[in-house]
């Protein structure tokens, strides 16, 4: 599976978005990859979590194997479970708590345990990083980070191991330089955005593309 496979992915389920948004990381960008409309699809998700779980097996020693998989709620939850699936380790998801990312509703890691950091969409990193500090602070080992798209260029670094299956670096605007501002254009944050102001890239899904093992 290469880059490719995973944007007609994205644009064949109507997942990546064209308007005014304000992401995460506080960024504005005329784009957005809105993972959770590819990722409802279960035979896409299992798809590409055994893809990400594939690349971390191939490149971690058997000795070494992640039994954790920890992910930003809320939208690493969905991707860091079909990851751990594959892997055969154990899905957790970080809340936040006044600000600050927990492990909540009884999960825990074990000292020195192997595990993967999850995230949906790669920015700034400021989310995994995050997650990252909470594994350390439990005592466990940061074995990699995976991510379902990297918009960064490449220009995020990390002390472990990196996969993510879609390179596609997109244009973003710090909020107070921001054209699409300049242009009046209205700003909406994925998640409450209206509808209409969003234009998908590619078509929505027929009923006969939602079958399993559907070619990419």
């Amino acid at each position: 599976m290469n880059d490719d496979d995973v944007l007609k992915l994205f644009k064949d389920r109507g997942a990546l978005l064209q308007g005014h948004f304000k992401l995460t990381s506080g960024l504005h960008s005329d784009s957005y990859l809105q993972c959770a409309l590819l990722l409802q699809y279960g035979c896409d998700a299992d798809l590409l979590g055994a893809e990400l779980a594939r690349r971390f097996k191939k490149e971690i020693p058997p000795e070494n194997k992640i039994t954790a998989v920890v992910s930003p709620a809320v939208g690493g939850i969905v991707l860091g479970y079909v990851v751990a699936r594959a892997l055969g380790a154990r899905a957790m998801f970080a809340e936040r708590v006044d600000g600050q990312f927990q492990l909540r509703r009884g999960f825990a890691l074990m000292p020195n345990e192997n595990t993967l950091v999850v995230e949906d969409v790669l920015t700034t990193g400021g989310s995994v990083r995050e997650i990252a500090t909470l594994v350390q602070a439990s005592g466990a080992q940061v074995a990699g980070f995976a991510a379902l798209a990297d918009r960064s260029a490449g220009a995020l670094q990390f002390p472990a191991p990196k996969h993510a299956l879609l390179r596609l670096p997109l244009v973003t605007y710090p909020g107070d330089q921001c054209a699409l501002c300049a242009q009046g254009i209205p700003l909406v944050k994925p998640g409450s955005r209206p509808e209409k102001s969003l234009k998908a890239l590619g078509s929505m899904p027929t009923a006969s593309s939602l079958e399993p093992g559907a070619s990419l």
